[in-house]
């Protein structure tokens, strides 16, 4: 079995003026591009590479506001939705965030997808997430194979799984001891962030799956396994 992975973080509809999403995404770009060169340009998507490639992203703030203008990136009122493409044929990545909604409950998003056939590694996997929660403050964030998501949750919501790593905002609660080779990492002020192993994680292995369902059981005693939101 081939798992494709992808991280992403989550956090309740905020809504914010435009100014302040592109000053988010700067600060997103600017984190990307020092965790790894390949993620240091960014394009729009389009129909094709060749149209892509022809619509090159300036990241800083000022050039993000006036891009996130266009019609096609709004989604309601002060709502946001946009994506972006590395455009590296070797390692593809993209970037999308939607952001803004004024709905009670809902939930607002920042997601990483690397190439299908990309191996990830604990550290680039690690930096992004970082990255991410840097830079859009959200209150879980989880690197997560599609395979590894849909085996251990039926719902899928944002918050109520763990996987190969999975942050936790300070306000959430604090995360209590856990057992070997588990890593636990402060994010700056805002967070934690707890690292399964340090190698990719992985269906394959079954003491990794036996793993994972130990942390699980001790985050959900712990109360840090709540849908995003409900910690608010």
């Amino acid at each position: 079995m081939t798992e494709t992975y992808y991280a992403g973080v989550y956090w309740p509809g905020r809504p914010e003026p435009l100014e302040a999403y592109a000053r988010r995404a700067e600060a997103l770009f600017q984190r990307l591009a020092s965790t790894d060169p390949s993620l240091a340009t960014w394009y729009e998507q389009a129909r094709s590479r060749e149209s892509a490639l022809n619509s090159r992203v300036s990241t800083d703030a000022l050039s993000l506001q006036q891009l996130f203008t266009k019609t096609k990136y709004q989604i309601g009122e002060g709502e946001l939705s946009f994506a972006a493409w590395n455009g590296s044929p070797d390692d593809s990545s993209v970037v999308n965030f939607s952001c803004g909604s004024p709905v009670p409950d809902a939930v607002d998003l920042c997601v990483w997808t690397p190439a299908a056939r990309g191996l990830i590694s604990e550290h680039r996997a690690s930096q992004v997430l970082k990255a991410m929660v840097l830079a859009w403050d959200p209150q879980w964030g989880v690197v997560i194979s599609d395979e590894h998501r849909d085996a251990v949750s039926e719902s899928g919501d944002a918050g109520t799984f763990i996987g190969w790593m999975t942050y936790f905002s300070r306000d959430r609660g604090p995360v209590p001891p856990l057992p070997g080779p588990v890593r636990v990492e402060f994010v700056e002020n805002q967070g934690t962030l707890v690292i399964l192993t340090p190698e990719r994680f992985t269906l394959a292995r079954s003491d990794h799956v036996a793993l994972a369902e130990e942390v699980r059981a001790q985050l959900q005693r712990a109360g840090l396994l709540e849908p995003v939101g409900a910690a608010s």
